[in-house]
């Protein structure tokens, strides 16, 4: 069975809307898919009744913003139930935060002489297809900035203003681990870290994430994001089976044009982990 649990749809950061991402993953090959936008449940219907349609097996998902010792965490959520309103209010909630950052981001970019990019960028949402209900992202404000001639290219956008550490690095407060996982368990989710190794932690601090992470009601770790390098996805498989979580992959699906994180295309998944997928709550 092919999984991929991990892809991003024009509610959020990606450039494809949720129906037309189903197809795509459906003719990819994918049997289990999941959509995981950043705090946000918009496409989540869209996403259910396409992927049914094409006879894909679907579980609700979202990419969850958390905080951890000063850092920003990313928690897939999997298998909650849509109408649950605790979880639909706490991801409300962290939407409004998102929208404050957008409008900063606008405010830096105009005092160096690069005025209208929240309209810039919700324009480019609005062209890709998007219900304007979510904020415009970073990558909404790189294309943008290309549009409007300030950069040659998205990387350079990142590269000089909107990456870590530069301008538009903003940095918004987050709900701790246990804020963002308690209204997800709440729901009947299943709380799985995103992308262990991109944090970019020491291995020591890596174990002591997980953790926290375990104790706060994590379930499982992504141990293949995308086609990662295979030392990386044995490292984070052996942490998986040392701390008991069970393993996820995906693509991390954003943009066709770029095939390290193409749909279905992923690094092969340890067999010696048990996948999300076998959870009786995950697969109810």
């Amino acid at each position: 069975m092919l999984a991929d649990l991990h892809m991003h749809s024009t509610a959020s950061d990606g450039v494809l809307d949720p129906a037309e991402l189903m197809r795509r993953a459906a003719h990819a090959g994918v049997d289990l898919v999941a959509l995981t936008d950043h705090d946000c449940l918009d496409g989540q219907v869209q996403a259910e009744q396409t992927a049914r349609s094409l006879g894909m097996r679907w579980v609700s998902g979202v990419e969850l913003s958390a905080q951890w010792q000063g850092h920003t965490l990313h928690i897939l959520g999997y298998s909650f139930d849509l109408g649950a309103q605790d979880f639909v209010s706490a991801i409300g909630i962290v939407q409004k935060g998102r929208w404050r950052r957008a409008e900063q981001i606008a405010d830096k970019l105009a005092a160096k002489k690069m005025p209208g990019a929240l309209e810039g960028a919700l324009a480019v949402q609005r062209a890709a297809g998007a219900e304007l209900h979510s904020p415009p992202a970073r990558p909404h404000f790189a294309d943008w900035m290309v549009s409007a001639g300030h950069v040659r290219d998205r990387a350079e956008a990142f590269r000089k203003w909107l990456g870590a550490g530069k301008l538009g690095d903003i940095k918004q407060h987050w709900p701790a681990l246990q804020e963002a996982i308690g209204p997800l368990r709440a729901a009947g989710g299943v709380a799985v870290l995103a992308h262990p190794w991109q944090y970019g932690f020491t291995r020591a601090r890596l174990r002591r994430l997980l953790k926290d992470f375990a104790a706060a009601g994590g379930r499982g770790i992504e141990v293949v994001n995308g086609q990662q390098p295979a030392e990386q996805v044995a490292y984070l498989g052996k942490l998986c089976n040392e701390f008991g979580f069970l393993a996820s992959c995906g693509s991390d699906f954003h943009h066709p044009d770029s095939p390290w994180m193409a749909l279905g295309k992923m690094s092969p998944f340890p067999a010696d982990c048990t996948p999300i997928w076998v959870d009786p709550q995950f697969s109810r």
